[in-house]
């Protein structure tokens, strides 16, 4: 394998994580957010999907985002009478979001990221001793 191929897939994982990590970040931001009136849906927890693709000119497996999707779980129910968003019987639909898991996610995503930018570190001090070898 050359050192440009794993340059290539380094970024693409890097990309991946780095879009992964931004739709965890309004998962968070909105973990609180509810319907502004009675029967409103409140914010729903996206997910990410990923995805292989060969890149045809150079025949490497890439990593891709497949797509952003919504978590169609249940929505947690809480009573808050005194709520705007409360339906009749006092109850408020709160974010299916779970902050540990959102928590937990991260972290993979943090350390997956953390691998791919040392592949490119080492691979970048290959490259480096090579040019320095040829000089």
């Amino acid at each position: 394998m050359d050192l440009d191929k794993a340059l290539r897939i380094s970024a693409s994982g890097m990309q991946a994580q780095t879009t992964r990590l931004r739709v965890i970040a309004e998962n968070l931001a909105n973990q609180d957010t509810t319907g502004g009136k009675p029967g409103a849906e409140p914010y729903r927890r996206k997910t990410v999907t990923f995805d292989d693709q060969v890149d045809r000119a150079s025949g490497e497996a890439l990593v891709r985002v497949k797509k952003v999707g919504v978590d169609t779980s249940a929505f947690p129910q809480k009573y808050e009478p005194s709520h705007p968003a409360a339906d009749a019987k006092g109850y408020v639909s709160t974010p299916n979001v779970n902050s540990f898991v959102e928590v937990m996610d991260m972290r993979e995503a943090q350390r997956s990221y953390s691998a791919n930018l040392q592949v490119m570190q080492v691979t970048r001090g290959l490259l480096t001793r090579a040019i320095e070898m040829l000089k």
